[in-house]
């Protein structure tokens, strides 16, 4: 996609895009606080969020000139990209407290949330007749004592035919703009593990949403500076150029 293309252009080929963010940061809002206190380290760590996952989500919305809809409360307070009956739903610290505060982040939190991205889809299916909804994440280099050999995944629906090419275009453009990065589809997770992009699946059918999920090893945010700056602009123009081959 040239630059200054928006989604008033991308109404010819009759695609949106919708980009999100669901651990955009580890803010814990009042009265949540009080369950967290001491626990600064643990916020911090990937477990409390994914690094740099807003500003890439920024920085994706902004070359496709698309709505973009973050969270940046802590998923230790609330597990914003899992459907309610999911174990993870809560973390430990939030089944230990009462039940009125896992009630009120559902409604608080989990709820307002999952509302304005099915509203951003909702418009842009009505504007355009198809909507490819990106979700920004970050996974830790290391897991587990275990290292990570990738620098990107891409997440997906094998079973969805213009998710999995549009995934096979967007990893042959870093392929390109970044010789040296190692590129995996559904890797370090599967896309059709339960999730947000999951749950979406079941509500529109594949002619009308696509759901994919860029997971970029956080060791570039965690670097900062002129790294991550080049980092988040290698994602950023290859999806340009995946979006042109559309």
């Amino acid at each position: 996609m040239p630059r200054g293309r928006t989604n008033a252009d991308s109404r010819v080929s009759g695609t949106a895009f919708v980009v999100t963010c669901e651990h955009g940061g580890n803010r814990v809002p009042p009265p949540f606080d009080a369950l967290f206190r001491g626990r600064e380290r643990l916020l911090a760590s990937h477990r409390g969020y994914d690094p740099g996952a807003l500003e890439m989500g920024r920085a994706l919305a902004r070359v496709l000139d698309a709505p973009f809809v973050a969270a940046t409360v802590s998923r230790l307070v609330v597990e914003l990209n899992r459907p309610p009956d999911e174990a993870d739903f809560f973390s430990p610290i939030m089944q230990r407290a009462p039940e009125r505060f896992r009630s009120l982040a559902y409604r608080r939190l989990y709820a307002p949330h999952r509302l304005r991205v099915e509203a951003a889809l909702d418009a842009a299916i009505a504007r355009c007749g198809r909507v490819v909804h990106i979700g920004s994440h970050s996974f830790t280099p290391v897991r587990a004592g275990v290292v990570r050999d990738a620098e990107v995944g891409l997440l997906y629906d094998p079973r969805r035919a213009f998710e999995r090419g549009f995934c096979a275009r967007w990893r042959d453009a870093l392929s390109v703009a970044a010789p040296g990065w190692r590129v995996r589809l559904n890797y370090p997770y599967r896309g059709t593990d339960p999730g947000l992009t999951t749950e979406l699946r079941k509500r529109h059918p594949p002619d009308i949403y696509a759901g994919v999920e860029l997971e970029l090893n956080a060791k570039w945010a965690r670097a900062g500076g002129a790294r991550w700056d080049a980092a988040r602009a290698i994602v950023a123009r290859s999806l340009e150029e995946a979006v042109a081959s559309l």
